[in-house]
């Protein structure tokens, strides 16, 4: 189903398995794989470059997959005001995981052998975008994840990149911060036994904080979509710790701050990246304030990239960016980068050109991928402060 721009500004409902285009996708309405006609500029007329994305725009974690979307957009319609990639025309054609297991694999494959689409951004969750990177490898098409941190991703083959940090980078940054900022000793765990992303980083975590001469005070598990944990807090809360690292994603952290404040523990709470999204303020309320955790970008930094980003960002959406937001706005742009680099917008082309990345600057700072395909780059620590996110250090690989 065609749609026309004053269909995107009036938000008008979308059908779902249509192409689409890199024209706003309304954040509120945002639905599978919808085509949209691009807008009129010096490039719409060329035969378009067609970049695939799937994300979780709908379900627990659509707060990731939206702002991660909108972050897409809008470098897709930066790239194409400028002339577009060897003057042709971007075109994003998004399909939802519903933050759903077993989603990811056959969008991706219906990305690549329907949609003929050269290259791919996502997905921002783990899991999904460990289900699509195979399909996309098989392929010969190059992924780009713009925020999934587990270490096994990359290790899929040589096709898949990313532009955000990883689990074992950011589970040593928090223990040294633990430690070494904050001066604490003694913390406890809890742990989603039902996610690779929360296990892995407690694994990274613990080791770190151990060598550094930490101790585990006590740890407690549970499993991914449980609403109560007031069980594994109490039973954390009688070991004394000085802190507790939970590790999850904003929906679970938002009812495990509340709880835990109901229940009287006062000591710090922290966790990963997965906790930044504005549901976690909306939803902790006043239990949010003091959490920490590491981010990908913040809206506060002060370098000239990430202000003009955020102002850009601000303007078109009314809202302030996340940090998938900018991770989302990096991925595309390295694509569209690659792609002038090599000349070409070929699959293999492009994934030649994407190894060779060093010394790229994109508004979360410059970023060089390794052997390995992972993104060497700083990580941000941050504290809720009067429901806003404050900077509280920045570590460097």
């Amino acid at each position: 189903m065609k749609r026309s721009m004053s269909d995107h500004l009036t938000g008008n409902p979308v059908a779902r398995g249509h192409r689409l285009s890199w024209l706003l996708l309304g954040w509120l309405m945002l639905t599978v794989g919808c085509r949209r006609e691009p807008s009129s500029s010096t490039v719409s007329t060329v035969e378009p470059i067609r970049i695939g994305e799937f994300s979780s725009l709908t379900g627990p974690l659509a707060g990731l997959g939206q702002y991660t979307h909108m972050g897409v957009v809008l470098a897709a319609e930066q790239i194409n005001a400028a002339g577009g990639v060897l003057g042709r025309p971007i075109e994003v054609i998004a399909e939802d995981t519903g933050s759903k297991a077993g989603t990811a694999a056959p969008l991706v494959r219906k990305l690549i052998s329907r949609d003929h689409v050269v290259a791919i951004v996502g997905e921002g969750a783990s899991g999904r975008c460990l289900e699509g990177a195979y399909v996309a490898q098989g392929a010969g098409v190059p992924v780009v994840s713009p925020a999934a941190t587990d270490p096994q991703v990359t290790s899929v083959g040589d096709c898949i990149f990313r532009v955000c940090y990883t689990d074992p980078f950011q589970g040593t940054v928090v223990a040294k911060f633990v430690r070494q900022n904050l001066g604490l000793r003694r913390v406890g765990l809890l742990v989603d036994t039902g996610s690779s992303y929360s296990v892995g980083l407690v694994d990274f975590f613990r080791k770190r904080f151990l060598a550094d001469g930490g101790e585990i005070a006590g740890e407690q598990r549970y499993t991914s979509g449980d609403k109560d944990f007031r069980g594994q807090l109490t039973a954390l809360k009688a070991t004394r710790p000085e802190a507790i690292f939970a590790p999850c994603y904003f929906g679970e952290a938002a009812l495990i701050l509340r709880q835990a404040r109901e229940l009287g523990i006062e000591v710090p709470l922290l966790g990963g990246d997965g906790w930044e999204a504005p549901e976690l303020v909306e939803i902790a309320g006043p239990a949010a304030e003091g959490a920490m955790f590491p981010v990908h970008f913040s809206v506060s930094s002060t370098a000239e990239s990430s202000r003009r980003f955020v102002d850009q960002f601000t303007a078109r959406f009314h809202k302030a960016p996340t940090g998938v937001s900018a991770l989302g706005y990096d991925a595309l742009q390295l694509l569209a980068d690659a792609m002038h680099r090599a000349g070409s917008t070929a699959s293999p082309a492009i994934r030649q050109a994407l190894s060779t990345t060093r010394g790229w600057t994109g508004v979360t700072g410059e970023i060089s991928l390794d052997e390995e395909r992972n993104a060497r780059k700083p990580a941000t620590i941050v504290r809720v402060e009067k429901g806003q996110l404050t900077f509280v250090c920045t570590v460097t690989p």
